[in-house]
């Protein structure tokens, strides 16, 4: 490839996920983890960025009628082009803050669903120009994934990795920095996230807001049913649909365990069926590495069981599954061994 990267330490590799986003640094790591999230205040009709990121996510379910907190990605793709350029802006503009030195035009990794239509690329593309970018490249984010979960990518080993993001998961079988066979499913901790705050509504009669929903899943959320029948307890709060007032619930692993069973089996499936189209050499490599698991879903109670059970192979949680995909967008910029694997937006 033509001379790419020029020496210059403000290039980045961004992450933007549905849930959250991570900016990496040439040479620095990352710089910086937030919730895809923007609050947006309207004042005579005029709407601005009134917080991005952490601080917006403070607002969720606690705004007043002017304030409007959304998230600008859905099933890891732009929704809103420009909400989605105002946080790129705002979260690059916070990372060069702590670099000092004259601001200057930097070149841009963008991981990207393997699924992603050239609508979606272009999108990405705009934002990520638009926002500073001189230069912009794609990387599929299970290629990212495995590259920062150490699998080596560049021999001739077939390795499977599975990225359960909050939009999507990715699931890829890669060998000689390719992608053998990759799709891409709208099922992650978004869809989880819903099972939960559905069942809590239709069998408790609760109205439930994201940040509980959270709290239950990284909480007592498990993809295995617990051996007694039961298993831990939780204590939540929500607003009773039938009265209307506050209301104090307790919930178990085992209800919750089954309320996200569908999202959970979905994600099973696309592994399946991955396997189901493997050229038999691949599939032998598979069985003797077995599967990685990265993305924030990996951090989902004993998913790696449930889907060792499922496919009868071995199954691990990559170190630091959360920042995976963009440590291996970084790790694509900076070293040439990976150049081969960007591509040109």
């Amino acid at each position: 490839m033509k001379s790419f990267f020029k020496l210059q330490s403000l290039d980045l590799a961004i992450d933007l996920g549905t849930a959250n986003t991570l900016i990496y640094v040439r040479d620095r790591g990352i710089m910086l983890n937030e919730p895809s999230v923007v609050a947006l205040e309207t004042n005579d009709g005029v709407t601005k960025v009134r917080a991005v990121g952490s601080d917006a996510k403070l607002m969720m379910g606690k705004t007043p009628s002017n304030i409007t907190v959304i998230r600008p990605l859905k099933d890891g793709v732009i929704a809103d082009l420009d909400v989605a350029e105002q946080m790129i802006k705002h979260f690059i503009h916070k990372v060069h803050e702590k670099k000092p030195g004259i601001f200057r035009r930097f070149d841009i990794v963008v991981c990207i669903p393997s699924g992603s239509t050239n609508v979606q690329r272009r999108a990405l593309r705009d934002a990520a120009s638009n926002a500073g970018g001189s230069g912009v490249y794609f990387v599929e984010e299970p290629m990212a994934a495995a590259i920062g979960a150490g699998i080596p990518v560049a021999e001739p080993n077939g390795a499977m990795v599975v990225d359960i993001g909050g939009g999507t998961t990715e699931v890829a079988i890669l060998s000689l920095q390719g992608l053998a066979y990759s799709t891409s499913g709208r099922m992650g901790g978004d869809k989880i996230d819903d099972a939960i705050s559905s069942h809590i509504r239709r069998k408790h009669n609760l109205a439930i807001g994201e940040s509980t929903t959270e709290l239950i899943k990284h909480g007592i959320a498990s993809a295995v049913s617990p051996e007694d029948g039961k298993g831990r307890t939780m204590h939540i709060k929500g607003r009773d649909l039938v009265s209307g007032m506050p209301k104090k619930i307790a919930i178990t692993e085992a209800e919750i365990t089954q309320a996200i069973a569908e999202p959970v089996s979905q994600i099973a499936e696309s592994v399946l069926n991955a396997l189901e189209n493997t050229k038999p050499e691949l599939a032998a490599d598979i069985m003797d590495q077995g599967i990685v698991l990265t993305g924030g879903g990996a951090l989902l109670g004993r998913i790696d069981e449930f889907i060792a059970d499922k496919t009868g192979l071995p199954v691990t949680i990559a170190d630091d599954p959360l920042t995976c995909v963009a440590n291996g967008a970084g790790r694509a910029m900076e070293d040439p061994l990976y150049h081969n694997v960007l591509i040109p937006a």
